[in-house]
Order: C-alpha cells, then sequence, then structure tokens
C-alpha cells in the first residue's frame, strides 16, 4: 500500500469514528475482504477507537506485534452500543466465541460465565453458583461476569437468608431427617438445616421468596441500610464489625455485575435434546418429515491463502465423523467467498446428484443471504450440467444459511429472514453445525499455513529440512509414511 493509500485509509477510519457514540458497547475491525479481524469491548466507544489510530499510538509497546499488525489490515469497523460495561462485556464474550476472529487470543475457549441457580422444584431449593446449570426446575440469574466476587455474594445473603448449599437429595416426606446430623454451616448459624428437619418447608420456602425477590431488585435499599450499620459501627469503634459490613456491601454490589438469562444466553453451557433441535427445525422451514441428516459448511481462509472448505455430517441430531469432508479450493486464488461456496457445492455435491450418495435433509451454509444466493448458483449450475449430460433434473433439498452476529437463519424460497429466541433448540441445533463446521475448517486450513510457512522457510535458507540417520528408527522418510498434503482428521479431499 502506497503511503497515499495509507493516508486514505487512516482519513476515512477516523472519519467514521468521529461518528460513534460515547456509551459503552462492542467494536468490530474488519479486512478489506470485509471479515471480522478483532472484537473489542469500550466503556466509551468513540475513545476506545481512536486510540487504535492516533499518530502518538505506539501500539507496538503498549498492545504487542499482533495488534499492531492487525491494525495495519482494518479498513472498516462496526460496532454494538450497549447500556452497561457488563452487557458490552457478555456481548464481547459471545460474538468473540461465535466469530473466532484471528487476532482475539481470549475467550475463544469453551469457558462459560457463571449463573446463579435456586433449585425452586425441590421441597427444599439449594443455592448454588453453577456454571451448568439444570435444563429445568430452577430459577437462574446471571450469567455474572465476577464469578469470586457471585461467590462472595452468595456467602453473605447466606448469613442472612440461611439456605442450604449442599447437594443432599432433601424430601419433606422422608421421616428419617429428624436422626440426620446437620452440618456445621448450621453450627455457625448460615444454614437452618432443612435436612435435620430443624425447619418446616412452608418456612424455607418463604427465606427462598424473599432470597428471590431480593435478587430481583435493585437492592439500592439493602445497600443503603447495610452503609447506615457500616458507618455506626465505625462510629462506636467496632472496627471489626464495620470490616464485615463493608465485605458484604461489596459482596452484594457484584451481584449488581450479571447479564440477562434470556437476553444473554450462552449455548455452549444448555445441553441441547438432538431431537427437540430436529423437530423444531422441522416445524421451523416447515418440512413435511423431521430431518435426519444435516450437512453443515464453511469456508477457511486468510486474505486468500491457503483457502480451505469444510463440511460436516450431523445424523439424528449429532456429529457423524466419517461423513465429515474437506476441500482445498483450487479454481479460486483471490478473496471471494461467493465463489468458494460454489466450487464445495458442485464438488461435494455432484455424486449426489447422479445417486450415487444420498442427499443430507438439510444443507446449512455459514454465512448471510450472499452465501445462500452462492449455493443455489451452484445448484443451478451443476442441475444444468448434468442435464446437458443426459441425466435427470436436480433438485436440491432445503438450503439454508445462519448468518454470524444477528444468528438470522435465510432459507431457499423465503423473502424474509427467520429470527428465533436465542434459547429455540432448532437454533441452537444450527449454531451447534456451524460452529463445528468452523472448527474443523479452521483446524485444516491452520495445516496448510503451517506446511506452507515451513516450506517457504526451507527454501530460503532459514531453517534446514532434517536429515534422518540411519540409527533413528523414529524417522522413516520412505514414500509410503509421507502424509498427503491436505491431512487432517477426517474423509480426504474430495
Amino acid at each position: 500500500m502506497s503511503p497515499h493509500e495509507e493516508e486514505q485509509r487512516i482519513a476515512k477510519l477516523r472519519e467514521k469514528i468521529a461518528n460513534l457514540p460515547r456509551t459503552p458497547g462492542v467494536y468490530l475491525m474488519k479486512d478489506a475482504g470485509g471479515r471480522v479481524l478483532y472484537v473489542g469491548k469500550a466503556r466509551d466507544l468513540r475513545s476506545r477507537t481512536a486510540s487504535y489510530f492516533q499518530d502518538s499510538a505506539d501500539l507496538l509497546a503498549s498492545r504487542g506485534p499482533e495488534i499492531a499488525h492487525m491494525v495495519g489490515l482494518v479498513v472498516d469497523l462496526d460496532f454494538l452500543d450497549c447500556e452497561t460495561e457488563v452487557e458490552a462485556l457478555l456481548t464481547e464474550n459471545r460474538l468473540i466465541k461465535d466469530i473466532q476472529p484471528q487476532f482475539n487470543e481470549r475467550l475463544r475457549d469453551d469457558k462459560s460465565f457463571p449463573y446463579l441457580e435456586i433449585t425452586t422444584g425441590d421441597d427444599f431449593p439449594g443455592v448454588f453458583v453453577t456454571r451448568k446449570p439444570q435444563a429445568r426446575g430452577s430459577k437462574l440469574f446471571g450469567p455474572f461476569t465476577n464469578a469470586a466476587g457471585l461467590r462472595d455474594a452468595v456467602n453473605a445473603l447466606q448469613k442472612v437468608f440461611k439456605f442450604r448449599t449442599c447437594e443432599l437429595p432433601i424430601l419433606e416426606s422422608d421421616e428419617k431427617r429428624r436422626f440426620f446430623r446437620p452440618c456445621l454451616l448450621h453450627a455457625i448459624n448460615q444454614c437452618t438445616a432443612p435436612c435435620a428437619d430443624l425447619i418446616g418447608k412452608g418456612a424455607y420456602r418463604e427465606d427462598i421468596r424473599r432470597l428471590i425477590k431480593l435478587l430481583g431488585s435493585k437492592r439500592s435499599a439493602l445497600l443503603r441500610q447495610m452503609a447506615r450499620e457500616m458507618e455506626g459501627a465505625a462510629g462506636e469503634r467496632r472496627y471489626e464489625d464495620a470490616a464485615r459490613l463493608r465485605d458484604r456491601i461489596r459482596a452484594i454490589e457484584a451481584l449488581s455485575l450479571s447479564g440477562d438469562v434470556d437476553r444473554d444466553v450462552q449455548p455452549e453451557v444448555f445441553y441441547i435434546d438432538p431431537i427437540a433441535g430436529l423437530e423444531a427445525l422441522q416445524k421451523t422451514l416447515n418440512l413435511q418429515e423431521r430431518p435426519r441428516i444435516i450437512e453443515g459448511i464453511d469456508i477457511a481462509t486468510l486474505m486468500g491463502d491457503d483457502s480451505v472448505g469444510s463440511l460436516v455430517c450431523f445424523i439424528d441430531g449429532r456429529p457423524f465423523k466419517g461423513g465429515y469432508k474437506r476441500f482445498k479450493i483450487r479454481s479460486v486464488e483471490v478473496m471471494d467467498d461467493y465463489a468458494m461456496i460454489r466450487e464445495v457445492v458442485a464438488r461435494r455435491y455432484r455424486h449426489a446428484a447422479i445417486a450415487e450418495e444420498l442427499f443430507p435433509d438439510v444443507i446449512m451454509i455459514d454465512g448471510g443471504l450472499g452465501q445462500l444466493h452462492a449455493a443455489l448458483e451452484a445448484f443451478e449450475l451443476l442441475s444444468k450440467s448434468i442435464e446437458a449430460e443426459g441425466g435427470p433434473g436436480l433438485k436440491p433439498p432445503m438450503v439454508i444459511s445462519l448468518a454470524k452476529r444477528e444468528e438470522i437463519i435465510f432459507a431457499q424460497a423465503r423473502s424474509e429472514p427467520i429470527r428465533l429466541t436465542r434459547n429455540n433448540p432448532g437454533l441452537r441445533l444450527i449454531q451447534q453445525v456451524r460452529d463445528e463446521a468452523h472448527r474443523f475448517g479452521q483446524h485444516y486450513h491452520k495445516i496448510l499455513r503451517r506446511k506452507r510457512t515451513f516450506e517457504e522457510d526451507v527454501q530460503a535458507g532459514r531453517r534446514p529440512p532434517r536429515r534422518a540417520r540411519k540409527t533413528d528408527k523414529r524417522v522413516d522418510t520412505s514414500e509410503s509414511q509421507i502424509p498427503p498434503d491436505d491431512g487432517a482428521l477426517g474423509a480426504p479431499d474430495s
């Protein structure tokens, strides 16, 4: 890029940043192909994004070489404004897990934020901090962004409401409870010990009802009262009591660092019932029968280099690894997702079109409306090619695409996109297919990149090729032992 073009790029970005709101939110850095390079959160969107493109900014020293390199690739940015910093953090976490941007190192794993779970379906509900809540029969609060603060808050609330935190199965009808010896929490007056029949079901559930009411409120009245008690204790020189109250105030304030259970869904936390997902998908797509086979297609590339296509197969809602395929892109050498999708679709489904294989019930393309149209164009061209060869016409099965970020489904023969709730089992199943296709494609893409980088280093003399020694039995350079170019898990390149 020439100096003049670089100046134009920076000027365009600064002009866009000047119009951003000064609110909390999430920003997305994009390259020339529209691919998201980096997702970040901000207390002030305009100030935060402007810090990347200031003349005085030393990104190499402050953010490291990876971010400094990334900023040189950015040609556009997008944003989502949020009401609070907590919402921005949860939104950032969700986007990074869904998009898997190249330059994000944190939050790309399957770790999740914890919930506060109250098992209201039990005779004597327990209160737990968990990252794997029950699918039903419980009241959830969260997710919470501060796990340690949440545990401190539960400890502080237990001193007031004296709920149980054990996982014992306690039934009201169990007469043996009166012979049970309660744990230490009862001895220190932090639990009313329903396990030992020392409190009735009605009285215990009333304490739980008041706890749920407190958790659902803003807690400002309680905090003001505790603050007055702390000041009174400090004025009377009861410093230990004041310190305990101070710690409880901080713990309860940490409860505000949470999202909304319905809005800030973490799909990786909740179990997906495959049958429920397939039935919901049948209803959403107006299919005559419940689908059995779903195939997902994704493209992995870096500025058009080492481009690969991945295909994963789910049967009855579960991954079928024997049906996974990978495709090294042959006909496209530039950054063109649509052309790559057309190539993968044509290569994969030509065999199915001539009755050598079965078509899946649903084909899912990772992307938006453009990616869906590219796949349908490939099916149309494939049908014409087969008819020209004297074969029957081709009618593809249900083809859909799932757009990242908005999580909107586009389907063939539908003029409007399909918007489902975040906890819809059909959407959750399609998200699982999409995420698996992305993972499988990225794995193969990274293998090719490492192989190309190694070969370039050898040719440039930066690292010599390893020579096998006769005494080294671990190395076998015979042709039969050399892995194929596209060695990765799954079926060979189609």
